[in-house]
C-alpha cells in the first residue's frame, strides 16, 4: 500500500522543480512535463513551441508505475508525440528526462515506494542509461 496522502505526495513532487502540472493531476495519477528546447524564438513568447517530454505517474497497490513520451508542445499548449528534430535537441530532451527520473526515483526511495514502468511500456531509454 502506498503511504502518504495525495496532498503530501503532491508537495514532495512539487519540490522536484517546475515539472509537475498540478491541474493535470488526480488522486491516483500525477503529470509531469518539461519544455526542454524552444523550437524557434521568432514567434512571440505565448506562441512558441517546444521540444520536450511528459511523464504520467500512476499509483498502484504497492508501487508507482510510469510512462513517458517525447514530442512537441504546441502553441495551443498541447503535447503530441513526435520525433525530436536535431541531434542537440534530442540530447537535451533526453538528458532533462534522465535528470528528472533520477530525482524522482530518489524521492520515491526516501518514501520507500518502488518505481516501475507501466505494464506494456517499453522503457529503453531509462533502462539502458540508468541500469
Amino acid at each position: 500500500m502506498i503511504s502518504g496522502s495525495y496532498a503530501q505526495l503532491l508537495k514532495r513532487f512539487t519540490e522536484l522543480g517546475p515539472y509537475i502540472r498540478e491541474t493535470k493531476c488526480e488522486e491516483t495519477s500525477f503529470f509531469f512535463d518539461c519544455l526542454a528546447v524552444c523550437v524557434s524564438v521568432k514567434p512571440s513568447p505565448e506562441s512558441r513551441e517546444f521540444w520536450g517530454w511528459w511523464l504520467n505517474l500512476h499509483v498502484q497497490q504497492d508501487h508507482f508505475s510510469y510512462e513517458y513520451y517525447f514530442g512537441l508542445f504546441d502553441k495551443n499548449g498541447n503535447w503530441s508525440v513526435s520525433l525530436i528534430q536535431g541531434k542537440e535537441n534530442n540530447e537535451k530532451v533526453k538528458s532533462t528526462l534522465l535528470n528528472f527520473y533520477m530525482r524522482l526515483q530518489a524521492t520515491l526511495k526516501e518514501l520507500n515506494i518502488d518505481l516501475k514502468p507501466a505494464i506494456g511500456f517499453k522503457d529503453e531509454l531509462i533502462k539502458i542509461t540508468v541500469s
